[in-house]
């Protein structure tokens, strides 16, 4: 009663000022809705914490970026109405989108891979293996966080597949779902970020050219990119923080209380430990009874999704390069096609989304056809399976689609643009690190995107750079600090895609994950920025800060987390 009251308050007070607002023009003519542009991710980010339903909030965030758009005409009625219409189409528009479009049955076949791997028994035999490594709760979170470094090529890869490839294995050994979902997510962009061959580089490297090239000067972007890793504070200290929680079993905030209500694990109590009502379809399937249990039925069909994915990600980055018009890079490919430099070009001229549809889709067939020769399961059964393992991520789909429904809001708002016009005043040269990276946070913790964060600021921030400093290392550290700061964003909201896949791959409830994922970015965050860029900003070598910081995170941690295992009596405190 008391949530509808406070939504009934929100939307009432939003209607009242909206219609009462007078928007100006800019001078090319356009509406310049300055704060109202920060409508859309504030009403669903509010709004997810009242309701605790992702679905509501982003479709009424979406509803209320419309309702903005459409009251510069003053008329009402006619605004819902509209409003109504184009949600519709930014979902059409959205999903009509190649890229989405892959994302979306991408997630939904490695969604039935799972489920064939399970049915065959090869998840539970993965999960006994691991258990048998995993002899702890440590050891368990170790190898959930070395299994995120090996899938370094994507992000998306990384968070569905580690998730529930883990999970019986934190589940036993008493580890709750949100830190699981944790591990995930800090593995997933964090080392994609930085990884010298991912499906993020060509596009950080095409960012990084074009800023450059913006301030009159030609570099080896792909060298520049190199040189930016050890400014990357935050994907950095990130994943040194997740081992550092391991090691110490050490908490704070919503995680500690997580921690240790799953400590009190008890199987007939499943729900109350680790919620997890978005996996419930595929936590219901068993093995088949009598199938011997090999963890050959789950290596095969990731092993053939991994190599299918490398081996796409070459080819369908040379097929875009060769089709191209930059006469060099083709020369380059063809005099040496496999050379470090053309894989990595190939990567980042890759379409992930298309190429891990495909690479899941070989390795749900591969899982059909060993499962139907070793008698798992009939092929009309395999694809029954296959199916059903879908349908426990539809509602994954769905929220993928609202979220870049409601990133298309965002875009048609102009809210990026305000926030830098907002946030970019003139400032001490020492200081514009660490303000790209607080700018890029908000932009991205607002629109739920990392890349559109980087392609917003890198334009900005290394002519920018160049124009306070002459210095080439201090166009570097900026650079990095746009690099960085938009995962750090993109890590902490709630409407982010691998925010959304990490916690459905965990298994755990959305809002949980990000309750009590939140505390934990803001702390190495705020790490990054008074132990990393300002002293970098202030002229100190990487060599000092970046040792400095890392021993700050881990301090940090011993000495202000709390020990999971601390008797039930101090709970309260």
């Amino acid at each position: 009663m008391k949530k509808n009251i406070v939504i009934g308050i929100i939307a009432l007070a939003f209607v009242f000022i909206t219609f009462s607002a007078d928007f100006t023009t800019g001078a090319d003519g356009a509406i310049q809705f300055g704060w109202f542009s920060l409508v859309p991710p504030v009403v669903s980010i509010l709004l997810a914490f009242v309701t605790k339903n992702v679905i509501i909030s982003l479709f009424l965030g979406i509803f209320a970026g419309a309702m903005v758009l459409h009251s510069v005409d003053g008329n009402v009625l006619f605004a819902i109405v509209q409003s109504f219409l184009s949600i519709v189409e930014y979902t059409l528009s959205s999903l009509a989108d190649r890229y989405n479009a892959g994302i979306i049955l991408q997630v939904l076949v490695i969604g039935g891979l799972i489920a064939l791997m399970t049915k065959m028994g090869g998840t539970r035999a993965v999960a006994n293996a691991l258990a048998s490594k995993a002899k702890g709760p440590i050891s368990a979170q170790v190898i959930s966080w070395l299994l995120g470094l090996f899938l370094f090529f994507d992000d998306y890869a990384n968070a569905l597949i580690v998730g529930p490839v883990m999970r019986p294995v934190t589940d036993e050994k008493k580890i709750s779902r949100e830190k699981l979902a944790f591990i995930v997510d800090a593995t997933a962009a964090p080392v994609a970020g930085i990884a010298l061959i991912s499906t993020w580089v060509g596009y950080e490297v095409g960012l990084i050219q074009d800023g450059y090239e913006a301030i009159g000067q030609s570099v080896n972007a792909y060298s520049v990119f190199i040189e930016t890793i050890p400014y990357r504070f935050y994907n950095i200290l990130m994943l040194l923080f997740v081992v550092c929680t391991a090691l110490f079993l050490k908490e704070f905030g919503p995680m500690l209380k997580a921690e240790r209500r799953a400590r009190k694990f008890d199987p007939t109590n499943i729900e109350e430990i680790n919620p997890s009502p978005s996996s419930s379809e595929l936590d219901e399937m068993e093995p088949v009874e009598g199938v011997k249990l090999s963890i050959w039925n789950a290596i095969i069909p990731i092993g053939t999704l991994i190599a299918a994915s490398l081996i796409g990600f070459y080819f369908n980055g040379y097929n875009a390069i060769m089709a191209g018009e930059n006469a060099e890079l083709i020369q380059s490919m063809q005099s040496s096609p496999i050379s470090f430099s053309a894989i990595q070009e190939a990567f980042g001229a890759s379409d992930a989304s298309i190429v891990l549809f495909q690479a899941a889709l070989l390795a749900s067939l591969v899982a059909m056809a060993m499962g139907v020769k070793q008698k798992a399961f009939t092929w009309g059964e395999a694809v029954d399976t296959w199916i059903n393992g879908m349908k426990s991520l539809i509602i994954t789909g769905a929220i993928l689609l609202l979220a870049w429904s409601l990133s298309a809001s965002i875009t048609d708002l102009g809210t990026a643009g305000f926030l830098v016009s907002l946030l970019s005043d003139s400032l001490p040269a020492f200081l514009l690190p660490s303000i790209i990276f607080i700018l890029g946070s908000v932009i991205a913790f607002a629109t739920g995107t990392s890349y559109g964060t980087m392609g917003i600021l890198m334009p900005l921030a290394i002519p920018l750079a160049a124009g306070i400093s002459g210095d080439p290392e201090f166009i570097v550290i900026s650079a990095g600090a746009v690099l960085t700061g938009a995962i750090f964003g993109d890590h902490c909201s709630p409407i982010s895609d691998t925010t959304i896949l990490s916690s459905m791959g965990a298994g755990v409830n959305h809002l949980d994950h990000v309750q009590t994922q939140l505390p934990y970015a803001i702390v190495v965050g705020i790490i990054s920025v008074l132990f990393g860029f300002l002293p970098a900003g202030l002229g100190l070598p990487i060599w000092i800060v970046l040792p400095v910081s890392m021993i700050v995170t881990a301090a940090f941690l011993y000495f202000f987390g709390k020990s999971v295992d601390e008797p039930e009596a101090q709970l309260g405190e």
